[in-house]
């Protein structure tokens, strides 16, 4: 589903709208609600509002257990971390208990680390795991959570989390698999500004070619998709 919005703000009403709601029928389902983050500009607004009025009172914060969808391998400290941000604008705000809040760094070198952050989601979801609500966003070359074009990790057909060496950013990644983010109940896609028309073209409506376009493997069989854009974003579609 693809819904087109005027600008950024309203996208993110609508967001939250999808995030309230797959929280209260998780909970009211089974007890508890599983979410993955995203990084990048792309959700500040997104978090900001679910820290405030009314949203913040409508989702079960005490049932909710928190993920990332990708990571830069750096510390919870650095500019740079996605948890960081997360922290700032959202999870510093509301009431989710620390033991459920599950940021992708550790100690451990990277490579071991995603093995570790496997376990911690079949701990949390059981040996096959099935988040309730995966949060993305799509980069100007079509990259989404920290699956780049021309990558070995867009084949990973097993693996539930894999973190690799990115050369053209000199710095170790960590990220859900393709077929984890499928998995989910409900996958949310926040694309806004104009830079990101050519590659939304391309997902949404150009040839199958994920090796250039790591997006448009984000396909879920048993899921919904919401792709939430605004005007500039959708201007070639």
């Amino acid at each position: 589903m693809v819904e087109v919005f005027r600008n950024s703000a309203e996208l993110s009403e609508q967001a939250a709208v999808i995030f309230c709601k797959t929280a209260q029928e998780a909970v009211q389902e089974k007890g508890r609600f599983t979410v993955a983050l995203t990084g990048g500009t792309s959700p500040a607004k997104l978090y900001e509002l679910l820290s405030l009025s009314p949203y913040k009172e409508t989702i079960p914060w005490d049932k909710t257990y928190v993920f990332w969808g990708d990571e830069r391998w750096v510390p919870l400290t650095d500019e740079k971390s996605n948890a960081r941000m997360a922290f700032e604008t959202l999870l510093s705000h509301v009431p989710v208990p620390k033991n459920q809040i599950f940021p992708m760094w550790g100690e451990a070198k990277p490579e071991d680390f995603d093995l570790k952050y496997e376990e911690q989601l079949r701990t949390n979801m059981g040996e096959t795991p099935r988040f309730d609500l995966v949060l993305l966003g799509m980069g100007d070359d079509g990259h989404t959570a920290s699956l780049f074009p021309e990558t070995k990790v867009l084949h990973e057909q097993n693996r539930l989390v894999m973190a690799y060496y990115l050369p053209s950013q000199s710095m170790y990644r960590i990220t859900l698999t393709a077929p984890c983010i499928n998995a989910a109940k409900k996958i949310i896609f926040l694309v806004f500004g104009e830079k990101k028309a050519p590659a939304l073209h391309q997902v949404l409506e150009g040839a199958y070619n994920p090796t250039e376009y790591p997006a448009q493997l984000i396909k879920p069989k048993n899921g919904e998709v919401f792709w939430l854009v605004d005007e500039l974003a959708a201007q070639r579609l």
